[in-house]
């Protein structure tokens, strides 16, 4: 299975784009959120030979702006796609959503949507006043378990946690935003060593994980470190 990162926030070469939030092809037909701007995801969707009419499926982590940016683009060009999301998802989000002819569909924990495919179903976090809901994708592969995520919003650590515990297997690699900047270098080593106690194999963090968390993933992984970055392709 083939994931190509459409967006994030740097780039492969100066023929794409990067910015805030992510966009991610899983094989050819299944899209997972769609990065902050219809123009920047378009413009790389194009790069990578990648049509929306092609698009079959759409999961959206959560409706923070970065991650929706390109999402009604995607639903205007592609009447009928299948739109997954959580029920905890806002008011203005399920509203506008409907406003298209897509096919709304409310993810329960661990729902299969594709072959290999599922969905953690919603996931919560309080941040104070804040409540996020979020979900992330689990592919299972002959290589092991992937898990691509959003922002992991509801911590990273948890989240690995969760899938292990429903797939009773090891985490192959986890790929996304793990929402560490602004973390102490203290809880960033305590996360470290936990994903290497967890048994990750590789790890491709990106979005909002930040500068010093990713320096410390690398120092740690060593090979089995990936760079994200908008145009490349990764086999999972």
């Amino acid at each position: 299975m083939e994931i190509k990162i459409l967006f994030d926030r740097q780039k492969l070469d100066k023929n794409f784009l990067a910015g805030w939030g992510v966009s991610y092809l899983i094989g050819n037909h299944l899209l997972f959120d769609t990065g902050e701007t219809p123009d920047c995801l378009l413009h790389n969707m194009s790069h990578m030979n990648v049509k929306i009419e092609d698009i079959k499926k759409v999961v959206i982590s959560h409706d923070h702006f970065e991650h929706i940016g390109g999402l009604w683009e995607i639903l205007q060009g592609n009447p009928g796609v299948d739109l997954y999301v959580c029920a905890g998802f806002s008011n203005d989000f399920r509203k506008k959503a409907k406003s298209f002819e897509c096919n709304i569909i409310e993810v329960e924990p661990f729902m299969e949507i594709g072959e290999g495919i599922h969905t953690t179903g919603q996931l919560e976090k309080r941040y104070g006043q804040d409540h996020v809901v979020e979900q992330a994708l689990v592919l299972q592969t002959p290589k092991g378990v992937t898990i691509v995520t959003g922002c992991a919003h509801p911590g990273i650590i948890n989240m690995v946690e969760i899938v292990k515990k429903h797939t009773l297997k090891d985490v192959y690699l986890i790929i996304g935003g793990f929402h560490l900047m602004g973390s102490s270098h203290r809880e960033l080593l305590h996360v470290n060593n936990r994903l290497m106690e967890l048994r990750v194999e590789h790890v491709g963090p990106g979005h909002c994980t930040g500068e010093e968390a990713e320096s410390i993933f690398q120092k740690s992984f060593g090979k089995n470190f990936i760079d994200v970055k908008a145009g490349k392709n990764i086999d999972v």
